[in-house]
């Protein structure tokens, strides 16, 4: 969960300086950087949708205190209309039909998520942790990352991921990921610098 909240924190940043730094006339440039907001979309997708079906619900049965769990939950929904709008905006001007003021809308609409999604990750963590750790057990934990959240990747989409999870992580905090083993361990080094490199070309000169 940490580890995936710190990819998350990392990649607002990127994306909302990202929006500052480049003029809407770099098409090729906006094209990488809606490729990547893609996956940064697509694993906060399965991220929440794996607390919704699977984690709020097993608090709940547990007898967990449902005003945390709904608040949680009405988070998420005040998020999507913001993802939506950047995934909007990027793909206008990747293709060339976006302008100044799409970017400039960009530059507010992913500060805005950067402050929303930043706020709901701390209750997660503040909150919705300390439940966690009041009403399962680690035998719970790894039940629902195998049964749940793990089931909703594809190989492909894991091999992805594993770069993105890894690149900027110390070693010490992926040997805590469940599942890590030497083989998972070397993959994430090979795949964090193919992570990093890539990283580069798309935001050089956003940091």
């Amino acid at each position: 969960m940490y580890l995936m909240h710190r990819c998350f924190r990392r990649d607002l940043n990127l994306f909302a300086a990202a929006a500052e730094a480049f003029p809407a006339s770099d098409r090729a440039r906006w094209g990488r950087i809606a490729a990547r907001f893609q996956l940064f979309a697509t694993v906060l997708h399965k991220h929440h949708h794996g607390e919704d079906v699977g984690l709020w619900p097993l608090l709940a049965e547990r007898g967990a205190d449902r005003t945390v769990l709904d608040a949680l939950e009405d988070e998420h929904a005040v998020i999507d209309p913001l993802l939506a709008s950047v995934t909007a905006d990027l793909a206008a001007l990747a293709d060339g039909s976006g302008d100044e003021a799409t970017r400039s809308r960009l530059a507010r609409t992913s500060a805005g998520l950067r402050d929303a999604l930043q706020a709901h990750l701390a209750h997660e963590e503040s909150d919705g942790m300390t439940l966690v750790q009041q009403h399962l057990t680690h035998e719970d934990w790894e039940r629902l990352d195998e049964e749940v959240f793990k089931e909703d990747y594809s190989p492909r989409e894991v091999v992805a991921v594993v770069g993105w999870v890894a690149s900027g992580c110390p070693m010490e905090a992926l040997r805590r990921m469940p599942g890590a083993n030497p083989f998972m361990l070397l993959l994430a080094r090979l795949m964090a610098r193919r992570f990093d490199r890539r990283e580069a070309r798309i935001f050089g000169g956003a940091r």
